[in-house]
């Protein structure tokens, strides 16, 4: 069940803004007080639905969304950013992101512009490895809309504009490459976005499956250990719930990454197989046979980031360039 907005005190409110359709159910969008209208951390699902809660959600406290002052996403994912550009539209707020997400959130547009995102998604399941069959069902499925255009960039170590107030930017790539967490240095929270989260990990996929030159997994990993090592009171995370203890949850992820690896290593063996193949064999939520394509279109964007981190260690390597991709022992 969706949660009610909540006064968290010093200044900080909570508005639960739903996700249609999303077993994730909510993202927490937080507003912060300054003397010039509060300041968003991340907007929500762009839907009529979240609309009516963000607004309303702001409203229950005094707040109008038309008084909004800025919007900071802390990624470019449909349900952090998706309704930043209607924020913007009703307040003429900014919107600021991190200059990598911003770079993609150009590149989808452009892909919009061209019709070239259907195209490019399509050829990656084909060299992944799958059927004939799923790449027919992709073609018929609906996209989403790319989010808004940031007005502003930030980058590691930045002050957000927030008058009268201290919230800093640390870059924390991973879930997206330009991911950020914003550490509120005046009331001892930090903002997590989707990079901890009390109970589920987040996604960590590689898009296109061979991207060259990007580890996201081992960007991750590195993120992590860099909040751990942070003396923060409280975690504000988008999703589920707040809670204290950042060391030892982000540790509890990594715990669980390194697991996962050595699920991967163990289904590797001289004889090379598809990512398709090798992500039909790892443990998911829900078996790989009653997966939708989105699902499994995921779950190997998953596989191959940690084979990407394997290859890195030496533990894996890339069996020739050829379609499909290929996965051996080292």
């Amino acid at each position: 069940m969706r949660p009610e907005p909540e006064d968290l005190g010093g200044g900080i409110w909570s508005v639960p803004v739903p996700i249609p359709g999303n077993p994730l159910a909510y993202t927490l969008v937080y507003a912060l007080e300054t003397p010039d209208g509060p300041v968003l951390i991340d907007a929500g699902w762009h839907h009529d639905d979240a609309w009516a809660a963000l607004r309303d959600g702001l409203a229950s406290f005094g707040l109008d969304v038309a008084g909004v002052r800025g919007v900071v996403v802390t990624h470019f994912h449909p349900d952090h950013a998706g309704l930043a550009g209607r924020v913007r539209e009703a307040s003429g707020a900014w919107i600021a992101m991190h200059r990598a997400d911003a770079e993609i959130v150009q590149m989808f547009h452009d892909a919009v512009a061209t019709d070239a995102g259907r195209t490019w998604e399509g050829g990656a399941l084909r060299r992944a490895g799958a059927s004939a069959g799923e790449l027919a069902d992709f073609a018929e499925r609906e996209h989403v809309e790319p989010p808004a255009r940031p007005d502003r960039e930030l980058a590691d170590g930045d002050l957000v504009d927030l008058p009268g107030r201290k919230l800093r930017v640390i870059w924390t790539p991973g879930h997206s490459p330009g991911h950020i967490c914003l550490h509120l240095e005046d009331g001892d929270r930090i903002f997590t976005g989707d990079h901890v989260l009390p109970r589920i990990t987040p996604h960590i996929g590689l898009y296109p499956y061979d991207l060259p030159d990007v580890d996201p997994l081992g960007d991750f990993l590195g993120s992590l250990g860099r909040v751990a090592a942070m003396t923060v009171g409280e975690v504000l995370p988008a999703h589920q719930y707040r809670f204290t203890g950042l060391t030892e949850r982000a540790q509890a992820i990594i715990g669980h990454h390194e697991g996962r690896l050595e699920e991967i290593t163990a289904l590797l063996s001289a004889r090379p197989g598809t990512l398709w193949e090798l992500t039909a064999g790892l443990s998911w939520r829900h078996p790989w046979e009653s997966m939708e394509l989105g699902s499994r279109r995921m779950a190997a964007g998953e596989a191959a980031a940690h084979l990407r981190t394997l290859e890195r260690r030496g533990v894996a390597r890339r069996d020739g360039d050829g379609d499909p991709l290929r996965f051996a022992l080292r």
